[in-house]
């Protein structure tokens, strides 16, 4: 009997996309809690046209290609998983990013490209679209997305971190440095 292919989610910048910006979530995230005493999970929406103008240049930072892309590429040709673009990017970045997807000819690799065109939380829109699609794995580089997914089985699945130098030592169950790591992993499960 043939195996069906493991459905994979994978966040785009940070996992799919090398972003070296990501290295200040920690930075953020110990601000937020110390000094605006903010212990919720909750994400900024930049609601002026400035702040939206600065989020579109911090998204461009985003512009190589992760190692590890060939081989999502390569399993799904083998019909061994069927991958799933899922970022929590908000409405007024999609135009961009579709632009992006083009150009990329991720529409030939992955069978959805999803962004949060309704501006929802991050978490709360990865949670949703993850049991929307019944996925197996989720690949994520945000970990207060991963602790607050992988919790209380908000989601029937494993969700894979992707973590950067200054969070390393935190205790995760399906913990890669980078996205090749991940993805070796991801091709030995389809195997």
């Amino acid at each position: 009997m043939k195996k069906q292919p493991l459905r994979v989610g994978f966040d785009l910048d940070g996992v799919l996309l090398y972003n070296p910006a990501r290295i200040i979530r920690p930075i953020v995230a110990l601000y937020k809690n110390t000094f605006l005493h903010k212990k919720d999970l909750a994400f900024y929406y930049p609601y002026s046209s400035f702040a939206q103008w600065m989020w579109k240049q911090f998204h461009k930072s985003s512009i190589f290609i992760a190692p590890g892309m060939n081989i999502i590429e390569s399993l799904v040709k083998q019909n061994k998983i069927e991958a799933y673009l899922i970022t929590a990017r908000y409405s007024f970045l999609g135009p961009e990013l579709l632009k992006w997807v083009n150009k990329h000819g991720f529409k030939r690799i992955f069978s959805g490209i999803y962004y949060n065109s309704k501006n929802e939380q991050p978490h709360l829109y990865k949670e949703k679209m993850i049991n929307k699609f019944s996925l197996n794995i989720f690949v994520e580089d945000n970990w207060d997305i991963v602790n607050y997914l992988s919790k209380d089985n908000k989601v029937k699945c494993n969700i894979f971190w992707i973590y950067n130098i200054f969070d390393r030592g935190i205790q995760y169950s399906y913990k890669f440095p980078y996205l090749i790591k991940a993805v070796q992993f991801i091709k030995n499960e389809a195997e």
